[in-house]
């Protein structure tokens, strides 16, 4: 059985709004009950054979299971980059009574 709810990570640019942005879209899109950014993280990688190392804001989105393919789809269609960052981790436990509001907020 899949767990009721995911966090989902993503990464965005750390200049200008676009993490703002991706957050405000997703909650008002009621595919997110809450979106933590988390600014200035570092993010090293090779991309394309070469070695990058960039600041980002990261995105910490609270979802249903059942919204994950929406989520996805919704932050390739809007993210700036050709590949973004989508990351799903399972909710294993929580507390009772945000699960509930997390649920409410996310539901069409």
């Amino acid at each position: 059985m899949s767990p009721a709810a995911l966090v989902v990570l993503c990464t965005a640019p750390a200049d200008g709004d676009v993490a703002l942005t991706l957050a405000r879209g997703l909650v008002e899109q009621r595919l997110a009950a809450c979106v933590n950014l988390i600014p200035e993280v570092r993010s090293v990688y090779d991309w394309k054979g070469k070695l990058e190392d960039e600041r980002e804001t990261q995105l910490v989105i609270k979802t249903q299971h059942s919204r994950y393919a929406e989520v996805e789809a919704w932050l390739r269609a809007h993210h700036p980059y050709d590949e973004p960052e989508i990351l799903a981790l399972p909710v294993t436990a929580g507390s009772p009574s945000y699960l509930g509001w997390l649920e409410t907020q996310t539901t069409k």
